[in-house]
């Protein structure tokens, strides 16, 4: 099994009375997209700062690349593609004069790479970025977090205020990241945005861990609510000692219930019966994350009300 390529071991930043982040461990493997939700100050942004050395931590440690983010944070920062959830740009230069001072920073910058870029993401580095809209001014920080084709893009809330056709072009190239082997670091509100990219999740609220999955199987674990019509009346008995099955209510032809892991079971005994409709409800991300906060980030089944 590969090393981790981000190590954060008992990660602390403590403000005094304010809520910071309390002993945060997390492995995160090389080429995995990785998505860390949590709603405004539960201590998405806190965390990547103390992770990249923009703010000491109280306690603990961060490692990228295997390398210490305090003694070792230069050779980490060549490495990496970062936007910050609180973005502030040099307002009197033109994107292009930003593109190339942060180039520069790192030895220079493809121009053709920087076009690309510009085009997909419909930025015009033109003008000055003092003049741009909030959304564009997004657009210019996604472009110079790219640019450079980082192993790890620390992404903290990257598509606010950006329309839609830009979100769908931030995703694309986020996929392309994904197969030439980057790392992603996601914080993101946007569960859609989350549940395509992402191959586990982290939910941190009030400063400490409170589930830690891989999506599909944070997904499996929620409660799915079915209902199935069969032509004739059915019997409760068929399928009240089903594993995974609970809430059955059987009511003439018509059977409802609540359902977790895998339908095999259910389907099976529902197949000995001519089924003339199946509707469910499966749950989004976003209703299992919730569900989640609901229940304290506490061991067993999230629900998900129909």
């Amino acid at each position: 099994m590969a090393e981790p390529i981000i190590q954060l071991s008992r990660l602390t930043k403590s403000y005094g009375h304010a809520r910071g982040i309390v002993e945060v461990d997390l492995e995160i493997s090389p080429g995995e997209v990785f998505g860390y939700l949590g709603p405004n100050g539960a201590g998405k942004s806190t965390t990547i700062r103390t992770m990249l050395d923009l703010l000491r931590p109280t306690s603990g440690s961060a490692r990228l690349f295997g390398l210490d983010s305090h003694r070792e944070s230069l050779a980490i920062r060549r490495r990496i593609g970062y936007v910050p959830g609180e973005l502030s740009l040099y307002e009197s230069l033109s994107g292009w004069d930003l593109v190339h001072y942060f180039g520069g920073l790192r030895g220079g910058v493809d121009d053709r790479r920087v076009r690309e870029l510009a085009d997909r993401l419909d930025c015009d580095l033109s003008r000055e970025t003092q003049a741009l809209s909030h959304g564009n001014r997004q657009k210019l920080a996604l472009l110079q977090a790219l640019m450079s084709d980082p192993e790890i893009l620390v992404l903290d809330e990257p598509t606010n205020g950006l329309d839609p056709l830009t979100q769908q072009a931030f995703q694309s190239l986020i996929a392309d990241s994904r197969r030439s082997g980057t790392t992603v670091f996601l914080s993101s509100h946007v569960m859609s945005e989350v549940e395509r990219l992402c191959d586990r999740v982290a939910v941190i609220r009030e400063g400490r861990l409170i589930a830690l999955e891989r999506v599909d199987a944070l997904k499996a674990r929620a409660v799915r609510r079915l209902e199935i019509r069969f032509a004739a009346p059915v019997p409760e008995a068929a399928f009240s000692r089903l594993p995974g099955v609970t809430d059955l209510v059987v009511d003439g032809p018509v059977l409802r219930c609540a359902t977790t892991g895998s339908l095999d079971p259910l389907m099976k005994a529902a197949n000995r019966f001519e089924i003339r409709d199946i509707l469910a409800s499966e749950p989004s991300l976003e209703e299992i994350v919730l569900a989640v906060y609901a229940n304290g980030g506490t061991e067993g089944t999230l629900n998900h009300a129909a």
